[in-house]
């Protein structure tokens, strides 16, 4: 497998949320169908007219859909004050309206992590990713803040994500095998609602 052309970069991403953090609530529970909106930039904005993008994501029995506009961030955050689409409109705005008015979802969480991504060399559809250094906050959920935020996962660790659209190939079959490395379920923006929960909890104790 072969490093991508973009080589460490870091990706932020503003997740949506009701005031009872309805949505996160409902996806740790695993239901067959669950959906989530987030606002995500590839690289820490550095100005209004930096391409961020505005994403739906729903999950049904294990297949995920994605439903993604591209804006500058100053038409994101426009969007997300006013509802305004900027002249813009499309079946996937009129589903993320939906979602938000459904929901009463607004910018809740913000995390951020820095991605290395790989692929095969013979298939290029195979793709492997490591995230390193998760961090999130919840204090100004904005992208244009940065992308500081407390440490999700321990000093050290990575999160790998393998990406396969038909069969695995042996090679890599028999070094996960080797490893004992095998599959689960993990979500960063679930893993920091879990660590807020236990916070409070301390704090009660």
């Amino acid at each position: 497998m072969s490093e991508d052309k973009y080589g460490l970069h870091t990706i932020c991403s503003v997740y949506f949320d009701s005031d009872d953090d309805r949505i996160i609530r409902s996806s740790l529970t695993k239901p067959v169908y669950k959906e989530k909106l987030r606002l995500r930039s590839y690289g820490v904005p550095s100005g209004d007219d930096y391409t961020v993008f505005l994403e739906l994501k729903k999950k049904y029995k294990g297949i995920v859909y994605k439903r993604r506009i591209p804006l500058a961030l100053s038409e994101a955050e426009d969007y997300i004050n006013t509802g305004s689409h900027s002249g813009k409109d499309s079946q996937i705005f009129r589903e993320i309206d939906y979602f938000r008015d459904f929901y009463h979802a607004y910018p809740k969480a913000m995390i951020a992590y820095d991605r290395i991504a790989m692929y095969g060399n013979e298939d290029e559809n195979l793709r492997l990713t490591f995230d390193f250094n998760v961090r999130g906050r919840y204090d100004r959920p904005d992208l244009k803040y940065g992308d500081l935020g407390t440490a999700i996962i321990p000093e050290g660790y990575a999160l790998m994500e393998l990406k396969i659209t038909g069969s695995m190939p042996m090679f890599l079959a028999n070094i996960l095998s080797e490893l004992s490395i095998y599959p689960m379920s993990f979500s960063k923006y679930g893993q920091f609602y879990m660590m807020k929960g236990e916070a409070l909890c301390s704090q009660v104790s």
